[in-house]
């Protein structure tokens, strides 16, 4: 991204007794129509004992029109004494420039495909690794906040289709009528409907969980990501579960890939059935204290 600086107002923008920051593009007037840039920032107000140093994260699209962007009430105006050291007031800012964003909401889509199959992207700053939505180091202080938010983003979604699925199975003449239809059609016709290529299943995935301006949706990104090599290389090792730890429990995929398409590994029928009961994983372990780290910025 363009050079950046922060925008401070000490008794608010727009509001009154709270500080306001910004992280604006420089030179915003001279941007070349078209421009934009996608990126994740965290702005930090810094106190002497790490674990109460105010912070916030967002995610969001700059462009010509909307080339700041930030917190109207990042805190109240009251609290800054207390940050304040040796009449000094330290701010910490990280920013994840995602790439280069097109206008259109489909290149968008490709560009996020591009991202969960690991095409090869790069960083800027970084041409000799693959390209990820985060820098490892900022994707991990990301992750002591918000994993608990991204587990539940999962669960929920994997909730409501159970629901739906349930609802479909105990609707007798609904589930029968479909189950004749299953049966009653060519097994070629069966294995041409249990694979979609990937770019298809992907892009609607990226449509339900890649929100505009909502701070997971990278770290949801990915995950899907790590998911989705998870289950390549599984199926490159032609195994029936992947490995875990012995805490852990072993997980039967209802998929696998065949050369960027994703087939599934039984009958319809069954796989619909086994979806509808099966039980998510347990949570994993969260630090009582994981909302108390403070991002380290650079």
């Amino acid at each position: 991204m363009s050079c950046r600086y922060i925008l401070i107002y000490p008794q608010g923008c727009d509001v009154c007794n709270f500080l306001s920051l910004f992280l604006c593009v420089a030179n915003h007037d001279k941007l070349l129509p078209g421009w934009s840039h996608f990126a994740q920032f965290t702005i930090a107000v810094v106190n002497i004992d790490p674990k109460k140093s105010k912070y916030s994260d967002t995610l969001h699209r700059f462009w010509k029109k909307e080339h700041d962007w930030g917190w109207k009430k990042f805190m109240e105006s009251k609290m800054v004494d207390g940050f304040i050291q040796a009449d000094t007031l330290i701010f910490k800012v990280q920013v994840q420039v995602i790439r280069f964003l097109a206008s259109s909401f489909s290149s968008f889509l490709t560009f996020m495909i591009k991202i969960l199959t690991c095409a090869k992207w790069f960083y800027r700053e970084r041409v000799d690794r693959p390209f990820r939505c985060l820098d490892r180091q900022y994707r991990r202080e990301l992750v002591r906040v918000y994993l608990t938010n991204v587990e539940q983003i999962c669960r929920r979604y994997v909730e409501q289709i159970k629901g739906r699925l349930g609802k479909l199975i105990k609707d007798k003449a609904k589930w029968s009528s479909f189950c004749n239809f299953w049966s009653g059609i060519g097994i070629n016709s069966r294995r041409r409907m249990s694979r979609e290529k990937s770019d298809s299943i992907l892009k609607t995935i990226v449509k339900q969980f890649f929100i505009d301006k909502e701070v997971t949706s990278t770290l949801v990104m990915d995950s899907l990501h790590s998911g989705l090599k998870a289950l390549e290389d599984e199926t490159k090792n032609n195994k029936g579960k992947g490995k875990c730890d012995v805490e852990e429990v072993a997980i039967t995929p209802f998929v696998q890939m065949e050369c960027d398409t994703f087939v599934l590994v039984d009958d319809v029928l069954l796989l619909l059935e086994r979806a509808a009961i099966e039980q998510p994983l347990p949570p994993k372990h969260v630090p009582q204290n994981a909302t108390e780290v403070s991002i380290i910025v650079s």
